[in-house]
């Protein structure tokens, strides 16, 4: 085609004027996320914040009883259909008997969501002091004050659990007294009621769909047995996200088929940066559910990853793989799982 012909066909051609975009327009709304199908990393959260996830969840759990000390003997029943009985002549206060009105402070845990959000998971000390999984018959905690002053008490109380609240009845349960470390976690003592020596006087049987327990001990008792696995154990290892450790997040693992147990790795080892439990109790082969928790602008961030244990795993949590979820969500995809 001719140059002159070229040149009228392209000046007869519409021009629209194209609008450049300077890279300045061009930044994303939010540019620490410039894809927005992909999630956000969450932030590391400090201990104070995570822990404060911790005692709401506590909080939320706490039924409250006021009672005066003229009976003879006061009994509530719980929201759970569990029956508490104690005799008011037995309290005293400064080591003077109590008279007037007393409140009573409650809080019942069965499932292993609210193991979680409590912090509350069912690890007990073992004859020769390390710590192995219980299987829980139900976990609880009972203080009773007046005007704020604690009191004491000077014999014992008795709770009527119902069986079917944790599976049904096992005649192996025993009590067991909770001890708080300095991050929340209880860690449970098993009360010999045999022992002489012993401070507390404690039991519990089983007749007719439910436990009867009977101690003199204000604070947390647990229900409870250890679990028992034939196979080899071993100790596995757990790797997160990087800012995150034992001050603002923490590892649970749920056993496949346990739905009143959950463990948690106790151990953070700072050279590593690898979570652990320091005595190889997991069973080889065992199918359970590893998961993270910690904590974004005042919601739970978590993972839950499905895992078969071999020796001396090495389990690896992504941060893309951690999303952000309610208290009671949480709680619900917990208690979910098998």
């Amino acid at each position: 085609m001719p140059a002159l012909l070229l040149f009228a066909f392209f000046s007869a051609c519409d021009y629209e004027p194209v609008d450049i975009v300077t890279p300045e327009e061009n930044i994303p709304e939010n540019p620490s996320n410039p894809n927005p199908e992909v999630p956000e990393t969450p932030e590391a959260p400090t201990a104070a914040e995570f822990n404060a996830l911790h005692q709401e969840a506590l909080e939320n759990l706490k039924q409250e009883f006021t009672f005066d000390t003229s009976q003879s003997v006061v009994t509530f029943t719980s929201e759970k259909g569990v029956q508490i009985s104690l005799y008011p002549a037995c309290l005293t206060k400064n080591g003077v008997a109590v008279t007037g009105s007393v409140d009573l402070e409650y809080i019942e845990v069965f499932n292993r969501g609210n193991m979680l959000t409590a912090s509350k998971p069912t690890m007990g000390l073992t004859p020769s002091g390390e710590k192995g999984l219980l299987i829980s018959g139900g976990e609880f905690y009972i203080n009773a004050t007046q005007d704020g002053v604690q009191l004491e008490m000077g014999c014992g109380m008795q709770l009527m659990v119902p069986t079917n609240l944790t599976g049904g009845q096992d005649n192996d349960m025993t009590i067991w007294f909770g001890a708080e470390d300095e991050n929340g976690n209880v860690v449970w003592d098993e009360v010999n009621p045999d022992n002489p020596q012993g401070q507390q006087e404690a039991g519990v049987g089983a007749e007719g769909g439910n436990y009867y327990c009977y101690f003199n001990h204000f604070g947390w008792t647990n229900i409870d047995r250890f679990y028992s696995d034939p196979r080899p154990k071993t100790t596995i290892y757990v790797d997160v996200p990087e800012g995150y450790d034992d001050t603002n997040s923490k590892v649970f693992v749920a056993y496949v088929g346990e739905t009143n147990a959950l463990a948690l790795l106790d151990i953070y080892d700072e050279d590593t940066e690898l979570f652990s439990e320091h005595y190889g109790q997991i069973p080889i082969g065992l199918e359970c559910y590893v998961i993270f928790a910690s904590e974004q602008d005042g919601e739970w961030v978590y993972a839950i990853k499905p895992v078969t244990i071999v020796a001396d795993q090495i389990i690896v949590i992504n941060d893309t793989e951690l999303d952000t979820i309610t208290e009671a969500e949480l709680i619900a995809l917990i208690d979910a799982l098998p």
